[in-house]
């Protein structure tokens, strides 16, 4: 008789060293607060804004990237009368000149962001006093910023494939600096040889 081998879902299945976070490792008292009214909101509701909602708060900084106002405005577009909601910090664009109205729920909100944003007539709310407005996520849109615009992501090669093999093409080298005798020549000039 053969016996037919499953994935051990209890030991954590196939993946390794990629388990979800089960609680935030941020010693931040208020984000444990928040954690604790999220995590019983999960528990006595069937809304699944607040399960991503509590699964976003239990995340590293680099998984919360932060929204600028313009791209905030941009997402919001012909959505004015509902909430954003941002678990992350929402940032100033000085390039964007005209601040629509708009409700924004964040974590962080820098000075000049939360000025602006009160000045045309909006409002900068906390995640607890979202929790009493809208505690299952109703006439809420849920965003999220841009994570691979890190600097470092500028320096990570991409998989390899059939068309593209080398991983390391277009990839940003970790220069000491850019001047004419750091990497610049056999290899990164036409003229030198070849060019990558």
């Amino acid at each position: 008789r053969r016996c037919s081998v499953g994935i051990d879902l209890v030991a954590g299945g196939r993946r390794v060293g990629h388990k979800a976070r089960t609680d935030t490792k941020s010693e931040n008292v208020y984000l444990k607060l928040l954690v604790k009214l999220y995590r019983f909101l999960a528990r006595r509701t069937d809304s699944a804004f607040v399960r991503v909602v509590l699964k976003r708060l239990f995340m590293s900084r680099t998984n919360r990237p932060p929204l600028s106002l313009a791209k905030l405005a941009r997402f919001m577009e012909g959505k004015e009368d509902k909430i954003a909601v941002l678990v992350g910090t929402v940032t100033d664009d000085p390039r964007f000149l005209t601040v629509p109205k708009l409700t924004v729920c964040a974590l962080r909100f820098t000075e000049t962001a939360r000025a602006r944003i009160v000045k045309a007539g909006g409002e900068c709310l906390t995640f607890d006093q979202l929790a009493l407005r809208a505690p299952k996520g109703s006439n809420t849109v849920l965003l999220r910023g841009p994570k691979k615009v890190r600097e470092v992501y500028a320096h990570f090669g991409h998989r390899s494939t059939a068309t593209s093999v080398k991983t390391h093409c277009n990839v940003k080298p970790y220069v000491r600096s850019k001047g004419r005798k750091f990497e610049k020549a056999r290899g990164r000039r036409r003229t030198n040889g070849f060019k990558i």
